[in-house]
């Protein structure tokens, strides 16, 4: 399959007037160098920065927000949450601590996090 162009990403494909600007101060050859790669993929200077920022931005994104597992831990992954184990002391003793707190909320009218909030002030 060929790489795609900068112009074949999404924002290609978008229509309708655009208002939003972003200036960019560059020396003279790196703006020749844009110019030159824009003129080889026959469109202008202003869609190839474009296109080229929001490929390498979607990349970025995704590198943050994707998690990509090898077989064998994806397996370990599905299997633990369709089996999960029985849960240990401290998980109990963690559990336990969250519903005092939440029923000590519900006693005094709070919401968690300003239980949360008034007791770190009053240290």
């Amino acid at each position: 399959m060929p790489a795609a162009k900068p112009t074949d990403t999404p924002i290609s494909r978008t229509t309708g007037v655009k208002h939003a600007r972003v200036h960019l101060r560059m020396n003279g050859r790196t703006k020749r160098t844009l110019e030159l790669a824009a003129a080889y993929e026959d469109t202008t200077l202003s869609r190839f920065v474009l296109s080229s920022a929001i490929a390498a931005a979607e990349r970025v994104i995704e590198s943050r927000e994707r998690i990509v597992l090898p077989t064998t831990d994806w397996d370990t992954f599905c299997d633990t949450l369709l089996n999960p184990p029985e849960p240990n002391e401290a998980l109990r003793a963690a559990a336990h601590r969250h519903r005092e707190r939440v029923a000590e909320c519900a006693a005094g009218g709070r919401q968690p996090a300003e239980r949360l909030t008034a007791a770190r002030d009053s240290r």
